[in-house]
């Protein structure tokens, strides 16, 4: 079963904290609930070891903006921005961070979209994460995961924030206390022919009588935000925040086999070439070419002989090696291989190999769905057994995940 993590930051380290566990193929809350302060995050380090994590953090503590830059490359329109809103940020732009959002222009001037906040808050959330050992690729403000509807704006209460959408780069996050007034003045802003229906999600007490109401299916806050963060493409990690990646010891016990598999693959063709070629003055070449190859793959090799290369090769392959389970997991790899050959596009993010169940679980990314089928369809070729897990969009990638059984060793989904 796929399951996501969702955890809601606060602005101030003793803000409570709000989470949720949501299983992306039941569409069903799994678990949910509230910590005191970024102190009980460490609650929560365990139920994001095996589940995907995107967390939200303050609405309130983000400026969302959107302005006309002309220029025509990216890089010249980022650099032009911080100085273009020097005079309507608050703080001083050396200390502030933009993040870039990629949306369309459709029936505005504008070019760019921005979300600005203070690099202090950004390295105060990610540092409550890693002391939590939290790991997480995706950063959304939360008011942005609520849902986008024409001419009307979406609201629900977080905790003491109403939190307001009025368009896909329109938002604002106001303390409930202030409310009724704010709703007030939202209202008189607008003409009364001109005033927007506010959908909401939860009570709003205090709202002006002026705006027009309308009662949604009430739903946890954090829920509503997990559906609506599956249609947002914005990342606040990106730039100098943008998460490097961890490869996991499975992962490079993988590309160690595939290296080593590519290698014999290449010294078998060597092999068969020195056959086809023995009874001629070019057997000496090919010979040679074994040798030159075996030590790309292993500069640290002094001596090679072509007579003892197979021998040398199994001696490898058996380094990497530590009895039945790794040989299950190794020829596993062995029949998965062909499947990204044939599909380049999709890389694995992780590998994890259950010895019991015989089971291959693979975390991969891709440029689109697409890739995804090809992929499966190539490891049926392969007599495998496949179970494609749910996909996420995130931006210009997709990731997904697949559970491999190779039933003729035994194995089962």
């Amino acid at each position: 079963m796929a399951e996501t993590l969702y955890i809601r930051l606060g602005s101030a380290a003793n803000d409570r904290i709000h989470w949720l566990v949501y299983s992306d193929t039941e569409h069903e809350i799994i678990a949910s609930g509230e910590l005191a302060s970024k102190e009980q995050l460490g609650h929560l380090t365990e139920k994001s070891q095996q589940r995907k994590v995107i967390v939200f953090v303050p609405g309130c503590d983000v400026a969302f903006k959107q302005l006309h830059v002309p220029a025509k490359s990216q890089r010249a329109i980022k650099l032009a921005v911080p100085y273009m809103l020097e005079d309507e940020l608050a703080q001083d732009v050396d200390h502030l961070f933009f993040a870039y959002a990629n949306l369309k222009n459709e029936g505005s001037v504008n070019n760019c979209f921005v979300a600005v906040t203070a690099k202090a808050q950004m390295e105060s959330w990610l540092s409550w994460l890693s002391e939590a050992n939290i790991r997480s690729k995706v950063m959304i403000p939360d008011v942005l995961a609520l849902p986008t509807m024409p001419d009307t704006w979406q609201a629900i209460v977080l905790g003491e924030q109403v939190l307001i959408k009025q368009d896909t780069w329109q938002a604002q996050v106001i303390d409930c206390a202030v409310w009724p007034m704010v709703s007030e003045n939202l209202a008189l802003e607008h003409k009364s022919d001109n005033l927007p229906t506010l959908h909401h999600y939860s009570p709003i007490p205090g709202t002006s009588e002026r705006l027009t109401l309308e009662n949604m299916p009430e739903e946890l806050p954090l829920a509503l935000l997990a559906k609506g963060s599956n249609s947002v493409s914005f990342n606040l990690l990106q730039g100098q925040y943008q998460l490097k990646e961890k490869r996991s010891p499975a992962l490079k016990i993988w590309q160690a086999a595939a290296a080593i598999m590519a290698v014999a693959f290449m010294l078998n063709l060597a092999y068969k070439g020195t056959h086809l070629w023995q009874l001629t003055n070019k057997q000496q070449v090919i010979e040679q070419e074994i040798v030159d190859v075996y030590k790309q793959a292993f500069p640290k090799t002094k001596r090679v002989r072509v007579a003892t290369v197979k021998s040398q090769l199994k001696s490898k392959m058996a380094g990497i090696s530590g009895g039945d389970e790794s040989e299950s997991f190794l020829a596993m790899l062995s029949k998965v291989q062909p499947a990204f050959a044939q599909v380049p596009q999709l890389k694995p993010d992780s590998i994890k190999f259950d010895s019991k169940r015989k089971e291959l679980r693979l975390q991969a990314t891709a440029s689109g769905y697409q890739q995804f089928e090809q992929f499966k369809q190539q490891l049926e070729k392969q007599q495998l057994s496949v179970s494609q897990g749910a996909q996420n969009n995130q931006g210009e990638k997709v990731s997904g995940s697949f559970s491999i059984v190779d039933k003729s060793q035994g194995g089962r989904l």
